[in-house]
This record gives structure tokens, C-alpha cells and sequence, in this order.
């Protein structure tokens, strides 16, 4: 689903993102986009095999998503789109809500699956672009956002 009311309704109604592929490298796309999801309200769960056990961005990372003690809303992609399967096997598995696959990530079996078992699928898009799109910000500096009010958002979801 990437409808602009499915995607609100997403980052209006979630409050955990576990982010599968977070880097702890300040320079790479994950750390920018789990970054900038904190710093709005979002609790972000770093899941890297890499780091599991030590902190990125303040918080605990785990190895994999069942490792996570708590509630889980979306799980966000960033690995290669061939081990999205398995990853979104892993998200029904937890009880997540949405399987949130980044830019560039598309992976239509997987997508399936997850909608199967009652998540939302929301694929090649980045959940950072989305909520600066859709909650004001993006707008603000010139960048159309294909989004035509003459209101302010009452609340934002932070």
C-alpha cells in the first residue's frame, strides 16, 4: 500500500520501529533516516548482527527481530531485497503491523506474504521522506509534495 491515507494512518498510529540493516556509520541512509524517526517521536530498535549488543543511536541493538522484548509497529528494510522473505517472515512472526520495505527495496513475494498475514506492505519508499512529505516539513523548504492544503496539520504524531 502507498496511498497518501495508508501512510499516514501508518506513522500517525506507530510508535516502534525496529530498523533491520541500521548502520551504526553516521554517514549511511539508515542511520540517517532511524535518526531522524527519533528525533520525531518514533522509538527505533536497531536490528544488526553486527552490532548486536552494543548501542546505535542510544539504543540496544539486536541481531534479528525475535530477539526484541517489546511490541514492534513497523519493521523497516534496510537489507538486500533477496532477504526480505525471510525478514518478513520474522515480522509476522513478532506481531508486527507493517513490513516497511526502503527505497530501492522491492521484493513482491515478500510483500504477499506479509499481507497475507494481516501487515500492511509499504515498498521502495523511505519512511523519512514519507513522514517529512506527509507531516509538513518537506513543503516547507520547496519540495512538492504532490500534497495540496491550505491547512497546517492540526497535531503531527510526535
Amino acid at each position: 500500500m502507498d496511498d497518501i491515507e495508508t501512510l499516514k494512518r501508518i506513522l500517525a498510529t506507530s510508535k516502534t520501529v525496529a530498523v533491520v540493516g541500521l548502520s551504526a556509520d553516521w554517514f549511511r541512509p539508515s542511520y540517517f533516516a532511524a535518526k531522524y524517526m527519533q528525533e520525531h517521536g518514533y522509538r527505533v530498535i536497531p536490528v544488526n548482527p553486527r552490532y548486536a549488543g552494543s548501542d546505535v543511536l542510544g539504543e540496544l541493538c539486536y541481531a534479528s527481530l525475535s530477539e526484541i522484548p517489546e511490541k514492534v509497529d513497523i519493521v523497516d528494510v534496510f537489507r538486500r531485497t533477496s532477504e526480505v522473505p525471510q525478514i518478513a517472515d520474522e515480522a509476522v512472526r513478532i506481531g508486527a503491523r507493517v513490513l516497511w520495505q526502503q527505497l530501492g527495496i522491492q521484493n513482491e513475494v515478500a510483500a504477499a506474504s506479509a499481507r497475507a498475514a494481516g501487515l500492511v506492505s509499504v515498498m521502495n519508499r523511505c519512511v523519512k521522506i514519507e513522514h517529512g512529505r506527509l507531516f509538513g516539513g518537506l513543503n516547507w523548504v520547496g519540495v512538492n509534495t504532490r500534497i495540496i492544503s491550505a491547512k497546517r496539520p492540526r497535531s503531527l504524531p510526535y
